[in-house]
């Protein structure tokens, strides 16, 4: 049996990953169709490598029929159109900010709490986490079974394609031009991003933390476990692609560093790379177009009774938004919910 499926936001760094990862799943799609704004009109986007969908508006489209929507246009896009889609009879997928925290939305990472999709139906809406969050959970969860974690403090670093395609060009362009002894000023960031670290992403909020910050906070707390005590700091810095993360862990039981590779290492979507020699854990580079989340450095923080300390890497336009979204959808078909 084969699925329609719509792509919202199909011109965009996550969308364009959205239909490529359908492709190399081989999803069986009966038909794809590709969405975006007016503005996007006349353009072709790739789907695998031998096929191109023209873009079509997505104001006009008509949902009813279609089985399911990827989406990644904008939270304020998502808000409009994510409802109609529903009410149309199609299962929404989507990966802005807006649905997450609804009550009646399920917020998923299927390697942490896949039983929350049994509960899509209320609003026809499944919301995918920030990307930051999901590469945390995916590598706290298994440990969390174990030995049950009390308090994370993180520190991310986060790449520039998480927010979004012209950021990356800005990235490019600017690099460029210091080489070419030229000065441009910042348009998609607070301050310059080449050869620079930015530490705020998104807008501050009243206690001083930014919004990606919050998110990270609220979204474990929904996805894994409402008592566990998270504190982040979330830095944008000058890469492409992959978001980087240096974790600690208190935890209410003692867990040697060995026992949490071995945990690791058997866990679902984990890739323990962890040797104690130069170059021996996993970098963005180095995992850049992976389905994965990769952990390193696994060490003991002697700072308090039972700590741990871990180093988190994924790709971010892909465990970190697409491919966790397509993952979702090949979950509602394996459970029989699609």
């Amino acid at each position: 049996m084969g699925y329609k499926v719509a792509v919202v936001g199909a011109t965009g760094a996550v969308g364009n990953e959205m239909l490529q990862i359908l492709a190399e799943r081989e999803f069986p799609v009966d038909e794809v169709v590709a969405l975006a704004s007016e503005r996007s009109l006349g353009k072709k986007v790739s789907f695998g490598e031998d096929k191109t969908l023209d873009v079509q508006d997505l104001e006009s489209f008509d949902f009813a029929g279609f089985d399911l929507a990827l989406f990644s246009p904008g939270a304020k896009v998502s808000a409009v159109h994510a409802p109609r889609a529903a009410a149309a009879g199609c299962v929404v997928i989507d990966n802005t900010s807006y649905f997450r925290m609804d009550p009646d939305v399920p917020l998923v990472v299927p390697e942490v709490n896949r039983h929350a999709l049994r509960d899509f139906r209320k609003k026809n809406i499944i919301a995918n986490p920030n990307c930051s969050t999901i590469q945390m959970v995916v590598a706290l969860k298994p440990i969390h079974d174990v030995a049950r974690i009390k308090r994370v403090v993180v520190a991310t670093y986060q790449s520039v394609s998480g927010a979004g395609r012209e950021a990356m060009d800005e990235l490019f362009d600017h690099t460029k031009a210091v080489y070419m002894n030229q000065r441009k000023e910042p348009v998609h960031f607070p301050k310059p991003i080449e050869f620079n670290l930015i530490p705020q992403i998104d807008v501050f909020m009243e206690d001083g933390s930014t919004k990606e910050e919050w998110k990270m906070a609220v979204e474990t707390k929904k996805i894994l476990d409402p008592n566990i005590a998270v504190t982040a700091t979330c830095v944008r810095v000058p890469v492409f692609i992959g978001h980087s993360e240096a974790i600690n862990i208190e935890l209410e039981s003692p867990l040697s560093p060995e026992e949490a590779r071995e945990i690791l290492d058997e866990a679902p979507g984990v890739v323990v790379l962890d040797r104690r020699e130069p170059g021996g854990y996993a970098t963005p580079r180095d995992v850049a177009g992976e389905y994965e989340v990769f952990v390193s450095r696994i060490r003991k923080d002697p700072t308090v009774p039972h700590g741990l300390n871990l180093w988190v890497v994924a790709d971010n336009l892909r465990k970190g938004a697409a491919w966790n979204a397509v993952q979702i959808a090949e979950c509602l078909i394996e459970d029989g919910l699609l």
